[in-house]
């Protein structure tokens, strides 16, 4: 499940992209939605196995402030619920972010945080992505 809260992105996956995208779009076990991912993860219980943010530049809501409701102490508890036990959640960043890290361990996750680079061959800026995972599931 995509929730994309701009038109233009899912129409431009299925027009001017549409190659890009290949059949993604058109697989049955993949669906997007026009939607703010915010409201598609507090009306789910122990619904996914993962969740991927990419949203704004990371746990600053730099672009649009309302996408700190992901990242706050109250966001990433209501993360952990739709997540099933083992469940991950990835958060991409443009930077790092230490009091993140912190919430994320505060909010009851396994955090591994992994700085990449923005291109290949060891080149561009440095990124950071959140590995963080709901305890529970099999051992």
């Amino acid at each position: 499940m995509v929730a994309e809260l701009v038109p233009a992105v899912i129409a431009w996956a299925r027009g001017p992209m549409a190659r890009l995208f290949g059949e993604s779009l058109t697989d049955p076990r993949a669906s997007i939605h026009e939607a703010d991912a915010v409201e598609v993860i507090r009306s789910h219980v122990c619904a996914f196995d993962a969740i991927l943010l990419d949203v704004d530049n990371g746990p600053e809501g730099l672009i649009r402030k309302a996408n700190d409701a992901l990242y706050d102490m109250q966001g990433l508890k209501t993360i952990h619920r739709a997540l099933r036990p083992a469940g991950v959640l990835a958060v991409w960043s443009s930077g790092p972010n230490p009091a993140f890290s912190k919430r994320l361990r505060n909010a009851g996750f396994e955090v591994n945080e992994l700085n990449v680079r923005a291109a290949a061959k060891r080149k561009g800026a440095r990124h950071v992505i959140w590995f963080a995972t709901r305890p529970g599931g099999a051992q």
